[in-house]
């Protein structure tokens, strides 16, 4: 059998079958079927004559009303292998009940949209093509919502920027890799963090992007073959399974889906491109130069690939916005869960392998209480019962809400690092002071790149086997001599950490070019460590990212890590700590050492890298305190 679809997501890379039974699948069709016009495989022209596979479900009669609009890059068929499975039913449904059209269309060159594919659906003219097009049809009353999370997300700010009037609101949730640049953050939709690669885009474009050989249906086929192809054909392609835990440790890089016999794609040509590189600014990814006019609903997650830069685009469309309607209506929503498992927390929502407590949220409650209010202009309780944030505590376990983010009542306290040079491994003595130390007796550790350190839990998505996202001890990973760790003195008093998380560090190498990374932790009475957020920083691109500046042996660098976001409450008896590495793999890529270009490289050299602390060289990690 076909695989259905991806997870909902960018970088979803299982295939996931639906849930529902074929009895309760019938079920939801003959409810469906009951109150909506069914109208799928709808060819909805493009001005440049590409038509886009659209599903459309709307009340039955002849009445006008809002649509909410749902853009994937994924296999929606409700057909496979002569069979009706879920498909979008159960969410159409939903939509229609409320007195809503729900559309679904496939981006171009995916499934029966025609065209060529490149990531986050470009051009972006064909999502205000169809902004357009929807807003002009007799059931339209003139007024679209986007939803989504992930793949279905991440496109809508690059379209909202085009100013389309049917515009109304947007829902995005873990929406991180349709962020260009935003702020201190350039990640380039996700692909980098401080200049070094994340890995997930390779495993994901790996069962994403269609080879460019793989057959296609005939441009200008009518919509009723291709309802008819859609029962027995649903052009989904079956990727061989991969063990990426070995497939990403591949060199060189951009040969990594070669290696497996993958599809020929856009990540060769992605995988070129450094930081500033034009195509960045000429796809479908959304930058703080590009305007925002649209009322919107944010959706984050504290163990997502990208929530620092997701909740600096709120802050960001906030305090850009020219409209004051548009500035009163941005709203955020911070759950304890990993990438798009908002529903999924429980009673005992276990992130990894640390329990959250009970992390529950009505979601469905607040998207249709948005979009009445935005779509519908119907007067509700919105307004007065939601918050403008409302964010988790975990260590805490619970909801908190607040005005803005960071909260008002924020204090940045620093924490030193300090040692007496031997801060390798948990049992090292690496301390976090409240003043740095006189001398500066760095610690040292060898980097390897052919031994990195393993990523082991962590803010990630859609690595497949290779990293398993959340929170775990990191006790045992502490045992590695190639990681300092620097931990505070047992806290009396219980203390809230809440917001962005600035770090400096003073590296110096014996390469050209090395990484450092930087994980905080909350460390239990009993011991065991839990990550809470981590970054990275390569050193040729500590100047920014316009150029690269190698280092000189033995000199001194002041490097300022991308910051680190988090809510946590570290209770009494609790410990603070943070690890310091040169390697987070396979998470980031390795860095190789050499000054080359890495995509391209085989081979890496070992360095030896130092982390100074002293008054000259304070290295220092500032906490967002909350006073209470």
């Amino acid at each position: 059998m076909k695989k259905l679809f991806l997870a909902i997501g960018l970088f979803a890379c299982a295939a996931i079958a639906t849930t529902a039974s074929a009895q309760d699948t019938l079920a939801i069709y003959r409810k469906l079927d009951s109150i909506a016009v069914i109208d799928q495989k709808v060819m909805m022209p493009m001005r440049d004559g590409i038509r886009l596979a659209t599903d459309i479900y709307r009340p039955k009669g002849n009445g006008k009303y809002p649509v909410v609009f749902s853009r994937t890059p994924y296999n929606f068929n409700t057909w496979i292998d002569g069979k009706m499975v879920n498909g979008p039913l159960q969410a159409a449904y939903e939509a229609v009940s409320r007195g809503y059209v729900y559309v679904v269309q496939n981006e171009r060159g995916r499934f029966f949209s025609e065209g060529e594919w490149d990531i986050l659906g470009t051009p972006i003219t064909d999502g205000y093509d169809a902004l357009e097009w929807m807003s002009k049809q007799s059931w339209s009353n003139g007024k679209v919502g986007l939803i989504g999370c992930s793949s279905t997300a991440e496109w809508q700010m690059a379209v909202a920027s085009q100013n389309h009037p049917a515009l109304a609101a947007m829902v995005a949730q873990g929406f991180g890799a349709g962020v260009g640049r935003v702020g201190k953050f350039m990640e380039q939709g996700n692909w980098y963090r401080g200049g070094a690669q994340q890995m997930l885009f390779t495993s994901w474009l790996y069962g994403t992007q269609h080879d460019k050989l793989a057959p296609r249906l005939p441009l200008g086929i009518q919509q009723k073959d291709v309802q008819r192809l859609q029962k027995f054909y649903d052009m989904g392609p079956e990727y061989p399974r991969v063990d990426w835990a070995q497939g990403l440790r591949h060199l060189p890089v951009q040969d990594i889906i070669k290696n497996v016999q993958g599809s020929e794609g856009v990540y060769e040509k992605m995988i070129v491109r450094k930081p500033n590189d034009p195509g960045w600014f000429k796809g479908g990814l959304y930058h703080d130069n590009m305007p925002m006019e649209v009322p919107a609903y944010w959706f984050v997650s504290w163990y997502d690939v990208s929530s620092a830069p997701n909740i600096a685009l709120f802050n960001h469309v906030r305090n850009a916005a020219k409209s004051k309607m548009v500035a009163d209506n941005q709203y955020l929503v911070i759950a304890p869960v990993l990438h798009c498992s908002y529903k999924r927390a429980t009673e005992n929502t276990i992130v990894g392998e640390r329990s959250v407590g009970d992390a529950r949220l009505n979601y469905d409650e607040l998207t249709w209480g948005w979009f009445d209010m935005l779509l519908k202009g119907q007067p509700n309780d919105f307004k007065t019962t939601q918050p403008r944030v409302r964010y988790y505590t975990m260590g805490a376990n619970k909801w908190q809400q607040a005005e803005s983010f960071p909260l008002p009542n924020t204090e940045m306290k620093p924490f030193y690092l300090a040692s007496a040079g031997k801060a390798n491994t948990r049992n090292g003595d690496g301390a976090l002071s409240m003043m740095p130390p006189s001398k500066d007796i760095p610690d040292a550790f060898t980097y390897d790149p052919m031994n990195p350190v393993g990523s082991y839990g962590g803010n990630v998505c859609c690595t497949g086997n290779a990293v398993q996202g959340g929170s775990f001890d990191q006790s045992q990973m502490e045992l590695r001599n190639d990681i300092l760790v620097y931990t505070s003195d047992e806290l009396k008093d219980g203390v809230e950490v809440t917001g962005f998380i600035e770090s400096t560090l003073y590296v110096s190498s014996t390469g050209l070019d090395t990484d450092v990374t930087i994980k905080l932790i909350d460390v239990y009475p009993d011991g065991k460590a839990y990550n809470l957020d981590e970054t990275i920083q390569r050193l040729r691109y500590r100047e920014g990212y316009d150029k690269e500046v190698f280092m000189e042996k033995g000199k001194v660098y002041k490097v300022d890590l991308t910051p680190m976001v988090t809510s946590n409450y570290f209770a009494p008896g609790h410990k603070i700590r943070i690890e310091v590495s040169s390697s987070n793999f396979p998470r980031f890529d390795r860095n190789l050492n050499t000054g080359g270009n890495n995509y391209d490289e085989s081979k890496g050299v070992v360095v030896e890298n130092k982390i100074h602390h002293s008054k000259q060289y304070p290295s220092v990690i500032k906490l967002p305190m909350i006073k209470k």
